[in-house]
């Protein structure tokens, strides 16, 4: 997948606006991100929907907290439906300040984000589901026809990596930097080594934080938002391989948590921005995208993209296509 991410902060006319412009530059999937205090990613999606053609659309990523997993598997299945055939379900955990905002747990995430997919895939190939684990089902189906969607989940650490190569079409690992991209293919190997052959080809995507402009400082400083958030929900031995303060991490995963962004994004060091985001000229991250694919089997070009959204959508998509 070649994908872009589009952040519902803006109108959703401007959204569509985007998608379009996205599909015109060649990226073959725009995935919404889903976070509560934006628009609703769905909606965006569905005006994308109709502002393209040929692109593949889906939230980036949306997790099965906030609303019951069935509720969001007739979601994807009707941006499906809206689409002609183009939805991607984009899975995962979700981002723990933004669940803890909420009031709502996380317990239990990869059982969770396993049972939710599993579920929404009987649901999708017209079967009726009783479910008892994470959460329930009883007697749950659509009404309607849905017909296969490819799933791709979100991922960060080994064990949600090596599910995803072993249940799911895909995964959009969370990271931006060629050794992360490196260990995670390692975990992705292990868990293909346990894919049954009847669930066919994986697509190991990296879903990388990317802010991209002609003035590199102006790039730089887009990244801290979206960095902040990455560097807050990193594990450990992540930021131990990059050498990044752990209590530093920490205190920004703090600040977010209690709505203190300014303070967040003021704790954001060069170092995590390297580590977690490529920032820079179109040439530096024409660069990284190169060292990237290496590697991976494609990429989605993660928020904040640029401090000029059409600018950065256009250098970006041409230098994927180079």
């Amino acid at each position: 997948m070649i994908g872009i991410e589009l952040t519902p902060e803006h109108p959703v006319d401007r959204m569509a606006e985007l998608g379009h412009e996205a599909e015109a530059v060649g990226f073959e999937a725009a995935l919404v991100s889903c976070h509560y205090n934006n628009r609703d990613p769905f909606h965006a999606l569905s005006r994308i929907a109709e502002a393209t053609d040929s692109i593949a659309l889906g939230p980036g990523v949306a997790n099965p907290y906030e609303s019951h997993p069935v509720s969001l598997a007739s979601r994807v299945a009707t941006l499906s439906e809206a689409s002609g055939g183009r939805a991607v379900f984009g899975i995962g955990p979700g981002d723990r300040s933004t669940l803890s905002s909420l009031g709502v747990g996380g317990e239990r995430p990869l059982r969770r984000v396993l049972e939710a997919f599993k579920v929404a895939q009987e649901l999708f190939s017209g079967e009726e589901v009783d479910h008892d684990g994470t959460f329930r089902a009883e007697n749950a189906s659509l009404n309607y026809e849905v017909g296969s969607i490819p799933v791709y989940v979100g991922a960060q650490g080994p064990h949600m990596l090596r599910m995803s190569a072993k249940h799911a079409d895909g995964v959009l690992y969370n990271g931006a930097h060629p050794d992360d991209v490196a260990w995670a293919a390692g975990q992705v190997e292990r868990g293909l080594d346990e894919r049954p052959p009847e669930r066919g080809s994986f697509d190991f995507t990296v879903f990388a934080s990317t802010s991209v402009a002609a003035d590199r400082e102006a790039a730089v400083e887009a990244a801290r938002p979206p960095v902040a958030f990455i560097a807050a929900g990193a594990a450990p031995p992540v930021l131990e391989r990059h050498g990044i303060d752990a209590e530093r991490a920490g205190e920004i995963g703090d600040h977010l948590s209690a709505g203190s962004y300014t303070e967040a994004f003021s704790l954001v060091t060069e170092g995590m921005i390297e580590a977690f985001c490529i920032a820079g000229t179109p040439e530096e991250v024409e660069d990284r995208f190169e060292a990237i694919l290496e590697t991976a089997d494609g990429i989605v070009v993660g928020s904040p993209l640029g401090p000029e959204l059409s600018e950065a959508i256009s250098l970006t998509g041409n230098a994927l296509s180079e």
